[in-house]
C-alpha cells in the first residue's frame, strides 16, 4: 500500500490524464469526477508494486478504462450535453474550443482512441493493449476520427 505522501504525488500528477480520459468515456463532467475519484481510490487501496513511472500511467489508465466500462454499463444510455463543460474549460484560443468540441462529438470508440494518442501520448500499441483491441482497429479509428474531425471543422466552423 502507497504512503500518504507517495499517493498525493501520484494524484497530483495523474488525475488530470485520469479525468480526460474518463470524460472522454462518458461525456458527463461529474461522471468523469466519479471515476476519477474510483481510480485514484484504488491507487491508494492497491498493494501493487509499480516498477516505474510509466508502469504507474499505464496502470492507471487501464484501471481508468475498466472503472468507465463498469460505469457505462449502470448508465442509463443517453446522449450527455458536453457544451456546459466545454465553456467552462479556459481555451486561450477559439479553434482549441472547436477542436475539443469536435472530438466530443466522435463516437466513443474513435474518441477514446483520439484522447489517448493525442492528449496522453500513447502509441498504437499501447492504446491496444490498454483497450484489449487488436491494433489495426486503434489505426483504423484513428484515420476515421482524423477524417470526421477534418470534415466536421471544415463543415461547421470554417477552417
Amino acid at each position: 500500500m502507497l504512503g500518504t505522501e507517495e499517493f498525493k504525488l501520484l494524484a497530483e500528477k495523474h488525475m488530470d490524464m485520469i479525468f480526460r480520459i474518463a470524460f472522454s468515456f462518458l461525456k458527463s463532467q461529474s461522471d468523469a469526477e466519479d471515476v476519477t475519484q474510483d481510480v485514484l481510490l484504488r491507487l491508494y487501496e492497491t498493494d501493487y508494486v509499480f516498477e516505474s513511472q510509466s508502469h504507474i500511467k499505464n496502470w492507471l489508465a487501464k484501471v481508468t478504462c475498466n472503472e468507465c466500462r463498469k460505469f457505462w454499463r449502470r448508465l442509463p444510455h443517453k446522449q450527455k450535453n458536453i457544451s456546459d463543460y466545454a465553456d467552462r474549460l479556459a481555451f486561450e484560443e477559439k479553434s482549441y474550443q472547436d477542436l475539443f468540441t469536435a472530438v466530443m462529438r466522435l463516437d466513443k470508440a474513435k474518441r477514446i482512441v483520439v484522447i489517448l494518442y493525442y492528449l496522453e501520448g500513447y502509441q498504437i500499441h499501447e492504446i491496444a493493449e490498454l483497450l484489449e483491441i487488436p491494433q489495426g482497429t486503434v489505426g483504423t479509428r484513428l484515420a476515421r476520427a482524423r477524417k470526421e474531425l477534418r470534415k466536421y471543422l471544415e463543415d461547421e466552423v470554417s477552417i
